[in-house]
């Protein structure tokens, strides 16, 4: 009788699933987990629920503490900052290198995400807003067509999820971002200045409004 092996995409599909969550903050800062209970919540063994997890703590989506405990992160304001200068740096760049290959269909399909960003602030929809934010980044920056710079942005994307969405909790917004709009009229001038600074002050306004 053959031996059930681990299977390999019950891990994938937990960590993929996790990984969305604290990007989008569907988890609270500092929220524990257990191993059994991610288990549990998606149908699968200890063994890809500790393999799932031990990936999430190498890209700082959760921290793992002396004693085993295991939660998503919770970021003092220097560490805020800190990630906030990372994201002033690597976005503008990720938006410039995506103007050249900044098609009509592709502004569209961004004003169709804005739209979408623009409906979760009038439901006070906090995750829904954090992920639309997300989604319409990442859908620019893609055209960038480079891979490493975005991967390294992910990662502070991960660190951020549960912090963004306590700060929008807490600002209650009833408007969409302003930035968004700039950073559209920048890619249908092709004024990449314009595109820079409006992603800049976009990325950077409320982590800095967080930090102080």
């Amino acid at each position: 009788m053959q031996s059930r092996s681990p299977d390999p995409s019950a891990h994938e599909r937990l960590y993929r699933a996790l990984r969305a969550q604290v990007m989008h903050g569907e988890l609270a800062p500092g929220q524990a987990l257990t191993l059994r209970g991610l288990g549990k919540q998606f149908g699968v063994s200890m063994t890809p629920a500790r393999e799932a997890v031990r990936r999430l703590v190498a890209e700082g989506a959760l921290t793992l503490s002396s004693s085993g405990r295991v939660a998503t992160p919770e970021l003092s304001a220097d560490r805020i900052e800190e990630l906030a200068a990372i994201r002033a740096l690597l976005e503008p760049e990720l938006a410039a290198r995506a103007l050249p290959r900044a098609h009509f269909a592709l502004i569209d399909r961004l004003a169709a995400i804005n739209a979408a960003n623009a409906e979760c602030v009038a439901r006070q929809d906090s995750v829904g807003y954090v992920r639309t934010n997300l989604e319409f980044h990442r859908t620019l920056y893609l055209r960038a067509q480079a891979p490493a710079m975005l991967a390294m942005l992910e990662t502070v994307w991960l660190q951020l999820g549960p912090t963004m969405r306590a700060l929008y909790s807490r600002l209650r917004r009833n408007e969409p971002p302003q930035h968004h709009r700039m950073i559209l009229a920048a890619l249908r001038a092709g004024d990449e200045p314009a595109l820079r600074l409006a992603v800049r002050t976009d990325v950077t306004q409320g982590l800095r409004h967080l930090a102080s």
